[in-house]
């Protein structure tokens, strides 16, 4: 009779770490929800915009916005989209400002040979984002042309 005590309280302990594992484990344990790309940054001027032409109120007044690359533009659909943005870069050390995430709103087309953020104006070119100076200098520590970025919308 005292084994099986002893059996019964272990088998229910088991059972009360399966269900904190199953459903309370996320909240104790961060796990990263973001995709994984890269950014580079644009300079001055910022417009004309794929989304949103010459309206001056398209800008956040932070002035952190970014252009969409491939993979994010989705034709168009990310025009307005909000993206908290974090550097993971880990090619050089001191590259990224720890523990720093920011918000950036899509306002253009990476891709477009006609905006703003045509990659002729890009620090390097094929970046998942290409960020306004101001988002690119609030990630990074470091004089560099492109960083390691996790984001999600």
């Amino acid at each position: 009779m005292l084994i099986s005590k002893s059996l019964a309280a272990h088998l229910h302990t088991c059972f009360l770490l399966l269900i904190l594992l199953a459903f309370g484990l996320p909240e104790i344990v961060p796990v990263a929800r973001g995709d994984v790309g890269t950014a580079s940054y644009y300079t001055p001027p910022y417009q004309p915009t794929e989304c949103y032409g010459e309206e001056p109120s398209q800008f956040p007044s932070s002035n952190l916005f970014a252009a969409a690359g491939d993979g994010v533009w989705d034709n168009g659909v990310a025009c307005g989209r909000q993206y908290l943005v974090r550097c993971i870069s880990v090619v050089r050390s001191g590259t990224c400002i720890p523990e720093r995430t920011i918000q950036i709103k899509i306002v253009d087309n990476a891709l477009s040979s006609t905006s703003a953020a045509a990659a002729y104006k890009q620090s390097i070119t094929g970046a998942t984002l290409v960020l306004s100076q101001t988002a690119f200098g609030a990630l990074t520590n470091l004089s560099v042309a492109s960083i390691k970025v996790e984001f999600q919308q």
